[in-house]
């Protein structure tokens, strides 16, 4: 959309960190304790991290503030809170992007209380978002272990493609396990409501 004036400019910015469900903001230092908490949780852990393992709160609290500070102009971190409520129900990161591929990877954490109730597939989309309408990415890009399979199909819902298997790439429970790449381009964004990407 071409801006006319100041108004749309407004309109566009009260908007950019709304989803239907959920809003981004910075990280606070009452997020930790639950962030901390969902990371170590090994049976959340298995489905994100590449060895399940006890770690200590500082490391975990010194993770999320790196992903959160914003600083750099190719990542962005952002609490995601619940719109109603304004309670915590996650996190997500968009790293690595630099010129000129103006790529980047998407991470999310949806806290495990908070699973199944759509804040997900809100917070990757309005991420997913984000990136192309404010930060000028022209891919997106998530890589999720292949037995994962409710956060494929969150990806899948809000537009992402699968693109690729890294084969043997994780090891869990004495075998090896395939992950899935998958992406979003930006001429592809938004997707229309029936997932089908705009020709």
């Amino acid at each position: 959309m071409t801006w006319t004036g100041a108004a749309d400019a407004q309109r566009y910015g009260s908007t950019l960190l709304e989803g239907e469900r959920v809003r981004f903001r910075a990280l606070e230092d009452a997020d930790l304790p639950d962030l901390v908490r969902w990371w170590r949780a090994p049976e959340w852990a298995v489905l994100q991290q590449i060895l399940v393992r006890p770690r200590p709160e500082e490391p975990v609290v010194e993770t999320f503030r790196n992903w959160s500070k914003s600083e750099r102009s190719g990542e962005v971190g952002f609490s995601v809170v619940d719109r109603a409520s304004g309670g915590l129900v996650g996190h997500v990161t968009l790293f690595g992007a630099k010129l000129p591929v103006r790529a980047a990877t998407l991470a999310v954490m949806i806290g495990s209380e908070h699973v199944g109730r759509g804040y997900g597939t809100d917070a990757v989309r309005l991420l997913t978002a984000y990136g192309f309408r404010e930060m000028g990415l022209n891919r997106i890009e998530i890589q999720v272990h292949a037995f994962n399979d409710r956060a494929r199909a969150v990806y899948r819902k809000v537009g992402y493609q699968e693109e690729g298997v890294r084969r043997d790439a994780t090891f869990h429970d004495g075998r090896f396990h395939d992950e899935v790449i998958m992406s979003a381009l930006a001429r592809d964004w938004p997707p229309t409501s029936s997932g089908e990407v705009p020709s």
